[in-house]
C-alpha cells in the first residue's frame, strides 16, 4: 500500500465549539487538599480558561505539521504516522511508540535531535529516520472496528508498517503502552528488529524461587516506595480496563472532563516539586489534550486497556526477548524493576539511570532520553 501525505487541519467551527463547551462547564464542588481527591477545581478552572481564551491551537497545529506526516491503509484500517527522514544517508530507521495519556505530541522535542543530531550537540553518525505512529484509536489513526486489538496486535501492525516503508532492519523505542508494543515487536519480528530501547519496563519477579534474590538494598527500597506511591494511582486502569465505554461518554462530551482526566496524570506521573507545569508546559499539555478532543478518541484510546486485559496474551508479555535491549530508568517513573528482573526477561545490553525525569521522558528530559537512545544503539548499527 502507498502512504498518502497528511496534514492536521481542524475546522474553525470545531475550535469555536470547544471554546463554547469550555465556557459552559458546570463545575463541581471540592473539599480537601489540592490533588488528593483528584484534579482540583481551582487549577482546572484556570487551565480551561486558558484553553478557551489564550491557547493557540493553530500554533500547535503548525508545530506538528512541521513534521512529515502520512496515512496508510493497513489491515483495513487507516494508520497515521510521522515519518521524518534524516538528511544523512547512513541514518538508521527508528520506530517510536507513544502511550496513554500521550500521543505523537510527546515527541516534538526529540524528533529533530534524532534525525539531525549535528544541530543538537550530536554526531551525524548517530542519525535516525524517525517513524512515530499514532496507535490505532489514538489521535489521527482510525479506531479498531472490532474487539481484540491489544498490544501484541499493535506490534504486528507496526511491523507491517516498517516493511511497507521499505525498512528490512530497524530499531524500536517506547514507554508506557509503547514499551509493551516495542517488547512485542522484538518478540514477533526479531529478524528485522536490530535493537530496542525502553524507558518503562514491566518486568516482574520470577514465578518461582526467591523474588528478591540479586535485588540490591537500593532497589528494594525503591520498590517499597513505588508501591506506596502507586497505591491510590491505579483506579484509572480498573475503569478503562473494565468499562471504557461508560467512561467515554463523559470524556467525549466534556472538554473540561477530558482535561481533568488527563492532566491528573501529567501532575502525578511527572517528576516535579509540586508544579508539573515547571517540567511540562501548559501549552504542551493542552496540545496533547486537544488532539484527543478534536479527534474524538478518548474512548477508543481508553479501550486499549480493556482489549489488553480481556483479549491479550497469557502471559501478557513475552517470557524472553533475545533482541538486544537497552533501558533508561528515569527516577520519577511509575515502576522501576530491579535490574536482575529485567535481565531475566530481556537480553539486556545497556542500562542507564538518568538524574531527572519521570513517566513523560520525551517531554520532561528530552536531552537525556535522546543521548541515551543514541548511545544505546551506537554499537548495534
Amino acid at each position: 500500500m502507498t502512504a498518502a501525505r497528511f496534514q492536521i487541519q481542524i475546522d474553525d467551527a470545531e475550535i469555536e465549539d470547544l471554546r463554547r463547551r469550555l465556557e459552559a462547564t458546570r463545575w463541581p464542588d471540592q473539599v480537601g487538599d489540592d490533588w488528593i481527591y483528584g484534579t482540583p477545581v481551582g487549577y482546572l478552572r484556570n487551565l480551561c480558561r486558558y484553553w478557551a481564551q489564550e491557547f493557540d491551537w493553530r500554533a500547535a497545529e503548525q508545530r506538528l505539521n512541521a513534521f512529515d506526516q502520512f496515512t496508510i491503509e493497513l489491515d483495513q484500517s487507516r494508520l497515521h504516522f510521522i515519518h521524518q527522514r534524516s538528511s544523512h544517508h547512513d541514518a538508521q530507521p527508528l520506530l517510536i511508540t507513544h502511550g496513554w495519556p500521550g500521543s505523537i505530541t510527546e515527541f516534538v522535542k526529540i524528533i529533530e535531535p534524532l534525525t539531525q543530531p549535528e544541530r543538537h550537540g550530536g554526531e551525524p553518525g548517530d542519525a535516525f529516520h524517525v517513524i512515530c505512529p499514532s496507535i490505532p484509536g489514538y489521535g489521527f489513526s482510525a479506531a479498531p472496528r472490532k474487539p481484540g486489538f491489544h498490544a501484541r496486535a499493535c506490534a504486528a501492525l507496526f511491523a507491517k508498517l516498517m516493511v511497507n516503508l521499505g525498512y528490512p532492519r530497524y530499531f524500536a523505542q517506547g514507554g508506557d503502552w509503547g514499551s509493551a508494543v516495542t517488547t512485542w515487536l522484538a518478540a514477533l519480528d526479531p529478524d528485522h528488529v536490530a535493537g530496542i530501547h525502553l524507558n518503562l519496563v514491566f518486568s516482574g519477579p520470577p514465578g518461582n524461587g526467591d523474588a528478591m534474590a540479586g535485588v540490591t538494598d537500593v532497589e528494594a527500597r525503591r520498590l517499597t516506595d513505588q508501591r506506596e506511591r502507586m497505591r491510590n494511582e491505579v483506579g484509572y486502569q480498573h475503569i478503562q480496563g473494565t468499562k471504557p465505554q461508560t467512561l467515554g461518554y463523559s470524556l467525549n462530551d466534556s472538554p473540561a472532563g477530558l482535561a481533568a482526566w488527563i492532566v491528573e496524570k501529567f501532575h502525578g506521573w511527572s517528576q516535579h516539586s509540586g508544579d508539573h507545569e515547571s517540567v511540562i508546559s501548559r501549552d504542551e499539555i493542552l496540545t496533547n489534550i486537544s488532539v484527543y478532543w478534536f479527534t474524538g478518541t478518548a474512548t477508543s484510546a481508553a479501550r486499549l486497556y480493556f482489549e489488553n486485559r480481556r483479549y491479550g496474551d497469557d502471559p501478557a508479555a513475552p517470557e524472553r526477548v533475545e533482541v538486544p535491549t537497552s533501558v533508561s530508568m528515569f527516577p520519577g517513573e511509575l515502576y522501576l524493576p530491579p535490574r536482575v528482573w529485567v535481565e531475566r526477561q530481556y537480553n539486556l545490553v545497556h542500562w542507564f539511570e538518568p538524574a531527572r525525569g519521570g513517566h513523560f521522558a520525551a517531554m520532561e528530559a528530552p536531552d537525556e532520553l535522546v543521548a541515551d537512545i543514541r548511545g544505546a544503539f551506537r554499537t548495534l548499527r
